[in-house]
């Protein structure tokens, strides 16, 4: 029987498995070669030197001459037993969710906006997107300015609206600068998702809103039957990623309080670098990081396999 290429040009079609192999040309390795030299290190390297510290009781004369004692999972043993590493577990838990939640909800309110046509529109995404391209040391300093008790922004607006009888200090207070650090995380994080979430509406056939307008449905209905279904990908991919930056989070916190007041904003990267830089306990503050890895590493294989069961599915 011949088949459809034979029949249009008169000779046998050639299947997958019986076409040879090209070979890539050496060049094309070497073209890749700086990048993968980069990469190993740059990430690959320390990724696995810290892996080892934490098997190891490392203080400064070890990080100075080299070497450790290998000492297995004692360190991790000691971190998990420390009241301070599971508050600061607990801190991060609470800063990541709620940052991730905050910044996921602004930003799909600010894509539905920016969805629509009016004039200014493309000089507001610009605008917007500042916050996320501004460096992180500049964010913070401005924030910490702006909550400063004595001079800040936000008790001068306040004061002159009548809402603040006497100078609030934002950063010195446990709930405020946990609210407040919250707030900068969310600044910057937010035109991320934004910009993400609004390619996916972009995605979105126009026809499927047209004919859901035809049949009666409202604005609301709309966006719950239509948009939030369609943008299920989109929206599992930027939770991911904005939990995958907030988490491992320390420059936006360590300027703005340096963990205070007291640890009620000291999250596990500010605890690990602590642990290491402080109190020189090496070992332990990588085994405090090697921990830190393993929770997004957790949650990308768990996001990566419900993906691939939809695709399946």
């Amino acid at each position: 029987m011949t088949t459809t290429i034979e029949r249009r040009t008169g000779a046998p079609a050639t299947t997958a498995a019986a076409r040879p192999r090209q070979r890539v040309p050496l060049t094309a390795y070497l073209f890749v070669l700086p990048a993968v030299i980069f990469l190993a290190a740059t990430v690959l390297y320390p990724l696995v030197y810290n892996i080892d510290l934490s098997f190891r009781d490392v203080g400064l004369k070890e990080i100075v001459s080299g070497g450790g004692t290998w000492v297995g999972l004692d360190n991790y043993r000691e971190e998990l037993g420390k009241d301070e590493f599971r508050s600061a577990l607990a801190i991060s838990m609470v800063y990541t969710v709620l940052s991730v939640g905050v910044s996921f909800a602004c930003g799909l309110a600010l894509a539905v906006f920016l969805n629509r046509r009016f004039p200014g529109r493309n000089l507001m995404r610009s605008l917007l997107l500042i916050a996320w391209v501004l460096p992180t040391v500049v964010s913070a300093n401005v924030w910490r300015w702006m909550l400063d008790g004595s001079y800040g922004l936000f008790n001068t607006v306040l004061g002159a609206l009548g809402l603040l009888e006497q100078e609030v200090f934002w950063l010195v207070e446990p709930v405020t600068a946990l609210v407040a650090v919250i707030a900068a995380t969310v600044w910057s994080t937010a035109p991320f998702a934004m910009i993400l979430l609004l390619a996916g509406l972009q995605s979105i056939p126009k026809t499927v809103y047209e004919a859901a307008r035809i049949d009666g449905a409202g604005a609301w209905h709309r966006f719950s039957r239509i948009t939030v279904p369609m943008l299920r990908p989109v929206s599992l991919t930027v939770l991911l990623l904005l939990f995958v930056t907030t988490f491992k989070t320390f420059d936006t916190i360590y300027l703005m309080t340096r963990g205070g007041p007291g640890d009620a904003t000291t999250i596990l990267p500010i605890h690990a670098y602590l642990e290491a830089f402080q109190f020189f306990r090496f070992g332990e503050g990588a085994a405090a990081t090697t921990v830190m890895l393993l929770i997004p590493l957790a949650l990308s294989l768990f996001y990566f396999r419900s993906l691939r069961r939809e695709e399946a599915a």
